[in-house]
């Protein structure tokens, strides 16, 4: 495991399990939203978060946390594995509710609590019929990566307690 994706609907948990994974496994963290957003809440062109993600793949080592769909494929063609967080809308509806107002390392700037984004809110109610079905097709066309799918928060849980005990095992040897 060198590079690394993370992916699924918006407030899954996607940027907490890949600060996890980070921890546990050294692998560089990058995060897709602080390629693209400025702190000013608006983004860089396309052209630059696509260089800036290019430059990112061309590395070593990665765990790369998002979505953006226009350029899944791009880090799939490089990637040896990938996380994708298929959980319920309600289970993202929640995450990205209660993180308003909480400064992360994934955002340059802090979601305001009282601001309800709707638009990105209908993203999310809608992602399982509007993106997932692609993201499948591209796992698919993709299947000779190693490809882990959480339908379930503990199971992402379960997975990173094994690896950190794996890791914890082999340098006690």
């Amino acid at each position: 495991m060198n590079r690394v994706m993370v992916i699924g609907c918006p407030g899954g948990g996607k940027s907490t399990f890949s600060r996890a994974l980070h921890e546990i496994t050294g692998i560089p963290l990058v995060h897709l939203d602080m390629l693209n957003w400025n702190a000013d809440k608006t983004t860089v062109g396309k052209p630059v978060f696509r260089q800036r993600l290019a430059d990112e793949i061309k590395k070593e080592r990665w765990i790369i946390d998002g979505n953006y769909g226009s350029t899944i494929e791009m880090r799939l063609k490089v990637c040896d594995t990938v996380f994708f967080l298929d959980y319920s809308v309600d289970v993202c509806l929640k995450g990205a509710l209660d993180r308003r107002g909480k400064e992360r390392t994934d955002l340059p700037w802090v979601e305001d609590v009282n601001e309800e984004d709707s638009e990105f809110l209908e993203f999310i109610k809608n992602y399982n019929e509007q993106s997932k079905p692609q993201v499948i097709a591209l796992l698919e066309k993709y299947a000779d990566k190693e490809i882990h799918i959480f339908k379930h928060r503990e199971e992402a849980e379960a997975f990173l307690k094994e690896i950190g005990n794996r890791r914890r095992t082999m340098t006690e040897v």
